[in-house]
């Protein structure tokens, strides 16, 4: 990779947040067989708060933009970090699980605690979902779409 491809770390923003909101749409019909885009209304309540339920199909725009705005940023972090640290490639799965993981940690005790989100005490089967979710759908799609880049940067 050279110094850092911003341009490969915006594009694999977009990926892994589609991955993840589609996975968090996915579980949230699941457990309550309502209408998924609510997420986005929840997510837009982290900044609007409990209006953001009531306001209209614009919170819908506000929680995708929320969404994959963070999306990115830890993309392309990892893709910075990736670069300053290019043996982190070698063990992808490892670091996949690793990242998703601080994520997870990242977006509990820092984001959300920031926001209007009213936050109860964590439950361990949901921490040990959503962690899922962040390493599934963003770790590890991560560490294969840097190594690529990594690659595509040395021909």
């Amino acid at each position: 990779m050279k110094p850092f491809s911003f341009g490969k770390a915006l594009r694999a923003g977009l990926i892994v947040g589609t991955l993840d909101i589609l996975a968090a749409f996915i579980q949230y019909y699941i457990n309550t067989q309502k209408n998924p885009l609510m997420v986005l209304k929840f997510i837009a309540s982290g900044a609007f708060g409990k209006e953001a339920f009531s306001a209209g199909d614009i919170m819908l725009v506000w929680g995708a933009l929320f969404h994959f705005f963070i999306a990115t940023c830890f993309s392309i972090f990892f893709f910075w970090l990736a670069a300053k640290i290019p043996s982190i490639l070698k063990f992808k799965l490892l670091t996949g699980i690793l990242y998703g993981i601080f994520i997870w940690c990242f977006m509990q005790f820092v984001v959300v605690r920031l926001s209007q989100i009213q936050q109860g005490p964590i439950k361990l089967s949901k921490a040990l979902i959503a962690a899922s979710i962040l390493i599934v759908c963003i770790g590890i799609p991560l560490t294969f779409l840097a190594e690529k880049a990594k690659r595509s940067g040395e021909r």
